[in-house]
């Protein structure tokens, strides 16, 4: 596997605050996903949960499942408990071929809570890492041995959050215990991606590519707004509408060998900002700053797909 392009679902449906994107389909997703040009998606909070069904939809578009995210409890409960837990959501993306699992620890996360400012973020404290790393890495390991690549996603509102989070992070947990490098977390949580990249190049598993607007967060920060509320406000956006350098995070990964897929998001208010016209913008943004960077040869800036 070299370098695809997929996108995700939050763009159009916004699992944490459904009455974002709250009329829109799946079917409408995977059609404008394919007119764009993706080659995958991630799975959404409205996909279906039948292997089969789910199949054929994406069949029907030429789309492979590239992962879903999980919630994880691992400081509320054991790594054997949250492997039971699991099964269903596992089962599936190994019956779509799904080469990542995609997971955040959530058991105490602020994200999902407006009434919560981002202040309020929760800080693990040292004594508690190294249970979390064991668990995490019982966890990472019987993922492997299903056959799929275990993705830690750093988050605002979680505990990894802040680079000081990552350090212990990586201190904590076994080199199979890989990430996903989201562009926009990282930048509002003072992580230099690039830097990370080259940092930990073993661990990069999964990239997510979102752009952001300081100012925006600047507000929400200042204001005590919460992580949704910066959602709601457009503290993020698609590659190529906001500040960061995406030439920089793609000759990160192509220095280091990076091979798998490059997912775009919009998290925005989809009646503010088309998921259409962003994740085009996206794609376009990235396929040309994978070139200039020699991630990709010249040849898959050609027009998408029909």
């Amino acid at each position: 596997m070299t370098i695809r392009f997929g996108v995700s679902p939050i763009a159009w449906t916004n699992d944490d605050m459904p009455e974002l994107g709250g009329d829109t389909t799946v079917e409408t997703i995977l059609a404008d996903a394919q007119a764009i040009g993706f080659e995958g998606v991630e799975l959404g909070g409205k996909f279906p949960r039948d292997p089969a069904a789910l199949k054929a939809m994406l069949s029907a578009h030429r789309l492979d499942l590239i992962g879903g995210w999980w919630s994880t409890s691992l400081l509320t409960r054991s790594a054997e408990d949250e492997i039971v837990a699991a099964q269903t959501h596992l089962g599936l993306l190994k019956a779509l071929g799904s080469p990542v699992f995609v997971a955040a620890e959530c058991s105490n996360a602020i994200h999902g809570d407006r009434t919560r400012p981002l202040s309020q973020t929760p800080r693990l404290p040292e004594a508690d890492w190294p249970r979390f790393g064991d668990r995490l890495n019982a966890l990472a390991t019987y993922v492997e041995n299903q056959g799929l690549k275990f993705a830690y996603h750093f988050h605002l509102g979680t505990v990894v959050e802040r680079p000081e989070d990552l350090d212990r992070f990586v201190a904590h947990t076994a080199s199979n215990v890989g990430f996903v490098v989201d562009t926009g977390h990282a930048a509002l949580g003072g992580i230099d991606a690039a830097a990370l990249i080259r940092r930990h190049p073993g661990r990069v598993v999964h990239v997510h590519t979102k752009d952001v607007r300081n100012s925006v967060f600047a507000r929400v920060q200042s204001g005590g707004k919460s992580f949704l509320d910066g959602v709601l406000a457009g503290m993020f956006t698609a590659p190529g509408d906001g500040d960061l350098d995406f030439t920089a995070v793609m000759r990160a990964l192509a220095e280091t060998g990076y091979s798998g897929w490059i997912v775009i998001e919009a998290e925005q208010d989809p009646k503010l900002a088309d998921p259409r016209v962003y994740s085009r913008l996206g794609l376009e943004t990235l396929k040309v700053a994978a070139t200039a960077a020699g991630l990709i040869p010249s040849a898959e800036t050609a027009e998408p797909r029909p």
